[in-house]
């Protein structure tokens, strides 16, 4: 049954019984380590955009950046209010196309938007919101500024003539003031 391998002299370590509990000891290590690295992706509600009343879920473009990036923590990029940033504070979601510029109290929407708006105004052909929106107040050669009850909506064409940029802001056309 037992042979003297087994039996260690008076002494002399019987270190046999030793290496399944190192190898127990070592995948333990492995795991903690392999689950130490795993993080969760951290996620927004789906973003709600109403043109017509200048909200991105319920959120209008003057909110502040920090209350801004606690309710949105998915944010890509950020830029602080104060400092040298070219366009003041920012808040950004490059991978959903959105972003809020918080020192100019705007909005910006892209191609590429991922969300719902309230009127489907990305591609859409200019000049074909005259009933939802009206006539622009200020018109150029690519771009229509409509004054809206909470501000300013802008709204940017390409060379065919759709909608490929849009802008809200809660500053009236008088003192919009966008980054470049």
């Amino acid at each position: 049954m037992y042979s003297s391998k087994d039996f260690a002299s008076v002494g002399e370590p019987n270190t046999n019984y030793m290496k399944p509990y190192s190898l127990v000891l070592l995948f333990l290590f492995i795991a903690s380590t392999v689950s130490a690295q795993l993080k969760a992706k951290v996620r927004c509600d789906p973003f709600d955009v109403d043109v017509l009343n200048g909200k991105v879920n319920s959120f209008k473009p003057n909110t502040g950046i920090e209350q801004l990036k606690a309710a949105f923590p998915c944010f890509t990029a950020s830029e602080p209010e104060t400092g040298s940033a070219k366009c003041g504070g920012t808040v950004v979601f490059a991978d959903k196309g959105l972003s809020f510029f918080t020192t100019k109290d705007y909005v910006e929407i892209k191609p590429g938007f991922k969300g719902k708006m309230s009127l489907a105004l990305m591609g859409a052909k200019r000049g074909s919101f005259f009933k939802t929106l009206g006539n622009p107040k200020i018109k150029d050669d690519s771009w229509d500024a409509y004054q809206m009850s909470y501000g300013t909506l802008v709204l940017h064409y390409d060379k065919a003539g759709k909608v490929n940029l849009v802008q809200f802001s809660t500053n009236g056309t008088e003192t919009l003031s966008l980054c470049e």
